[in-house]
Parts: C-alpha cells; sequence; structure tokens
C-alpha cells in the first residue's frame, strides 16, 4: 500500500509528542509548586503554639492544613462553638466571614501542591509512554531492515 506512513514513523513520531507533552507537564507542575511555596512564604505566616504543627512558618501542604485547623479552632472558641450559620443574624458574624476567607485561601495552597504533584506524576508517566514508543520504534526499524536484507 504505497502512500501509508509506515507504522515505525508513527511510533517514533508519537513518542516524540509523549517525551515533549511529559517534559512540559513535568515543567509546568515543577513551577507551580515553587509558586505556590514562594507566595505562601513571602506571606511570614507560623503555626500558632497550639497548632497541630506548632510554632513552624507555614510552607507546604502540611503547614497550611495545620494553620487552617488552627485559625477555626480559634475562631470557634471566640464565638463559644458556634458557626456562623448558628450564630444569630444581630450578633458580629463578620470573624467568621474573614476567617472562612482565610481558610479557603490556606485550602487552596493545599490543593495546588496537591494538583501540581499530579501534573508532575502524570508528565513522567507521559514522557515514560514516550520512550517506551520510541524503543517500539526502534524495534520496528531493526525488524524492518532484518526483512529487507
Amino acid at each position: 500500500m504505497s502512500g501509508m506512513i509506515p507504522t515505525e514513523r508513527i511510533f517514533f513520531l508519537a513518542s516524540w509528542l509523549a517525551i515533549i507533552a511529559g517534559v512540559v507537564m513535568i515543567i509546568g507542575g515543577g513551577w507551580a509548586t515553587v509558586f505556590t511555596y514562594q507566595t505562601v512564604a513571602r506571606e511570614h505566616i507560623t503555626t500558632p503554639p497550639d497548632a497541630t504543627i506548632p510554632n513552624t512558618p507555614v510552607l507546604g501542604p502540611f503547614t497550611l492544613h495545620s494553620q487552617a485547623d488552627a485559625i477555626r479552632k480559634h475562631v470557634l472558641d471566640t464565638t463559644g462553638g458556634r458557626t456562623y450559620a448558628e450564630m444569630s443574624r444581630d450578633e458580629d458574624r463578620s470573624i467568621w466571614i474573614t476567617a472562612t476567607t482565610l481558610i479557603t485561601a490556606l485550602h487552596l495552597g493545599i490543593i495546588t501542591y496537591l494538583f501540581a504533584g499530579l501534573i508532575i506524576l502524570g508528565g513522567l508517566i507521559t514522557a515514560w509512554t514516550g520512550w517506551c514508543l520510541a524503543r517500539c520504534a526502534a524495534m520496528l526499524h531493526k525488524e524492518d531492515h532484518e526483512d529487507n536484507h
């Protein structure tokens, strides 16, 4: 069948596309991790003494989670254990609005770290798949040359 692209070329092209995509994903995930770390670090947050990870700079997902839990605990202590919805409308519920904003921002940092990790993992798998396809292309090329000689 003339005019068809040989299988080895398809494998070769697919392998390079996968390797390039994998490398881009690894770089993107690494960038997201560094960006999140730097963004959190510039705030100079330290967990309080009663946090699950006490007196520690907030930089990574575990300290982000510890700080979010500490904020919630402190607000519950301040409001007598009542959440925003449990407080009457004539009470000052702004403490919960502020706390919810801070907790949400901390949780977004955790999600960003997790998502970046998944992107890096996906990039590694994609690049590895590309390498495997390149090996298949090389084997097909070798077989084709052996058959022709």
